[in-house]
């Protein structure tokens, strides 16, 4: 009897963390980017990052995402995208939001995270997959990291096939796929549009750069 009950309480416990990542991804947005290679799905920690989440979402509304193509790739790193054309001609963007890389996330394989420059407050429209685990670009009270705001939810083998690509044709950007890679169309999953965020009509150019150098 006592273990018919401890195998009960087992399944429960199982049942109830099951429970709470479906919870979990339903209360919490979700985008699709539609890329040469595939789909790639995301889930988005509003509640972790929510003003990293409003600014990236504020981009896929508008379409800024479109078009852009994956323009660093390092395997057994990350795969960066999001802030240059086909044509390698970067995008202008919004205002850059604050780091909030302190919110208790890692850089997992598979977490989405904010590309920046040195200024921990310059995420802007960039940002990359982890390839790997990177824990060595987390953030913490005292050490702004790199904001992880999201997760592949579906898609992480087209990811791979994205960090396969042959590299090193483009001088300027020797870590690009010699074909680029695009993201044709990054939209909310099951036609979430809602969102009261306004696009902010100044913009301004700069060069980011997710994790370090290797």
């Amino acid at each position: 009897m006592k273990l018919a009950t401890k195998f009960n309480t087992l399944i429960a416990t199982v049942l109830l963390c099951f429970s709470s990542v479906s919870l979990a991804i339903a209360n919490n947005p979700r985008v699709e980017l539609e890329t040469d290679l595939g789909t790639i799905e995301l889930v988005l920690y509003a509640d972790k990052a929510p003003q990293t989440v409003e600014n990236f979402l504020a981009y896929v509304d508008s379409g800024f995402y479109d078009g852009t193509i994956f323009h660093r790739v390092i395997p057994g790193f990350m795969a960066q995208g999001g802030g240059f054309t086909f044509d390698f001609q970067e995008k202008p963007t919004r205002d850059p939001v604050p780091n909030e890389s302190d919110n208790g996330l890692s850089n997992e394989r598979g977490t989405i995270a904010m590309a920046r420059t040195n200024d921990p407050d310059s995420a802007t429209a960039q940002f990359f997959i982890n390839l790997v685990d990177n824990s060595r670009l987390d953030g913490s009270a005292n050490k702004p990291g790199y904001t992880v705001f999201g997760k592949v939810l579906l898609g992480m083998s087209v990811v791979q096939q994205v960090a396969a690509e042959p590299r090193g044709q483009h001088k300027a950007f020797r870590d690009a796929p010699n074909t680029p890679v695009r993201i044709l169309k990054a939209r909310r999953k099951d036609g979430d549009t809602s969102s009261d965020m306004k696009t902010d009509s100044s913009a301004q150019s700069k060069t980011e750069t997710g994790g370090t150098s290797q």
